[in-house]
């Protein structure tokens, strides 16, 4: 559903919300910023402002999450689809004739809006905050800081999303230009056949700002890291042996299905199923990353503590989303699953020491980083002759 707010005149700016089923916030930021907007208008007069509440509504009736109190109550319930399935990655990864209908719908309301600014709201777990941009937005770096300060939310220095990626100021990233070579950028000609880059056809520029749902003190270390290489080694280690004992469950569960391979017996099994397979396999290419040629020789503490991470959540969810298929129907394998879950949530927890951000902080930090995105943008556009 899209809410839409102006007449628009020369500027649109989009929003877009529920791109990952298990980031439920950007929908409360979304309402929010349209209700801001509404008693607010000036000096944001003679723009359109149009939001994507959910922009994957099948994939957010497959997570819930029931007022999580820690890391265990949010994955006992989670959900994210592979990203051939998600409607902002999937064309880099797809066919034009085999994109989903959620993405369809996107790029049409893009091509529609021809937004100035697209902004999609993500959310992650456990860490901090941080904006990645197709095109830099000069001056975003010290209202984003600003805001962060303010509502006690660390910023992400380190992003592992966003490794060797050019930064203009702490937290912020620019997604590296065609040709460049950043170092760490993860499959970076991937990142740009995104839906972020389909507003590029109209000039726009499109700013993924993501805020914590837990914080983390680690990742805001700008400290050098002693010795990047080995930690890195030792992580993937710890990653390829955690993804083994998930693996041996996921075999232990393949007799429910179909033999044809990539068939599932059960439809609401399937998608949960697609989603473990999709991410068990997505592990050694990044445990090769890590520990191959590429892997830096300097990197900071906040770094290397994006990187601890980013390993631990991949396992966490492949198991919790194989847990919830074999419990239900009383798999032997799944006490033991259970068990693992329930242990690397309390570790993920510990070792982070993690901090809950209230989910109206985690709205209010994402409302003023997208009206700064939009008024940094047109008075950047000002100055060019180009607003």
């Amino acid at each position: 559903m899209a809410l839409r707010e102006g007449t628009g005149g020369a500027r649109n700016v989009l929003v877009v919300a529920g791109a990952h089923a298990n980031e439920p916030v950007g929908g409360a930021t979304a309402l929010a910023l349209a209700r801001r907007i509404l008693r607010e208008p000036a000096p944001r007069a003679g723009c359109g402002w149009h939001f994507l509440l959910c922009a994957d509504p099948d994939g957010a009736d497959l997570h819930r999450t029931p007022r999580p109190y820690s890391l265990l109550d949010y994955h006992r319930y989670f959900y994210r689809p592979p990203g051939p399935e998600q409607p902002e990655w999937a064309p880099s990864l797809l066919p034009a004739d085999r994109l989903p209908p959620e993405t369809l719908a996107l790029t049409a309301l893009i091509d529609e809006l021809r937004p100035v600014l697209q902004v999609s709201l993500h959310a992650t777990d456990l860490g901090g905050s941080w904006v990645q941009l197709t095109r830099d937005i000069p001056g975003l770096a010290e209202p984003f800081g600003k805001s962060a300060a303010e509502l006690r939310i660390p910023v992400e220095n380190g992003a592992s999303d966003a490794a060797g990626w050019p930064s203009p100021g702490p937290g912020i990233f620019v997604i590296p230009q065609p040709g460049s070579e950043a170092a760490g950028a993860f499959h970076p000609e991937d990142t740009r056949l995104s839906t972020w880059y389909h507003a590029h056809r109209y000039a726009g520029t499109t700013a993924i700002v993501e805020v914590p749902m837990w914080a983390s003190d680690l990742v805001d270390d700008p400290a050098p890291h002693p010795d990047p290489r080995g930690a890195l080694r030792m992580l993937a280690g710890r990653l390829t042996a955690d993804a083994a004992l998930v693996g041996a469950a996921r075999e232990r569960a393949r007799s429910r299905e179909r033999p044809v391979p990539g068939a599932y017996e059960d439809p609401a099994a399937a998608p949960l199923l697609r989603a473990v397979d999709w991410t068990l396999a997505l592990i050694p290419l990044i445990t090769a990353e890590w520990t191959g040629a590429g892997a830096p020789a300097e990197a900071t503490a906040a770094y290397i503590a994006s990187i601890d991470a980013f390993g631990r959540r991949l396992s966490l969810r492949a198991a919790a989303m194989l847990l919830r298929v074999l419990r239900p129907e009383g798999h032997p394998a799944a006490p033991g699953l259970d068990r693992l879950v329930t242990g690397w949530c309390e570790e993920f927890a510990a070792r982070f020491g993690a901090r809950w951000i209230p989910v109206a902080t985690q709205v209010e930090h994402q409302s003023r980083t997208v009206l700064a995105a939009y008024e940094k943008l047109v008075a950047a556009g000002r100055s060019t002759g180009r607003a």
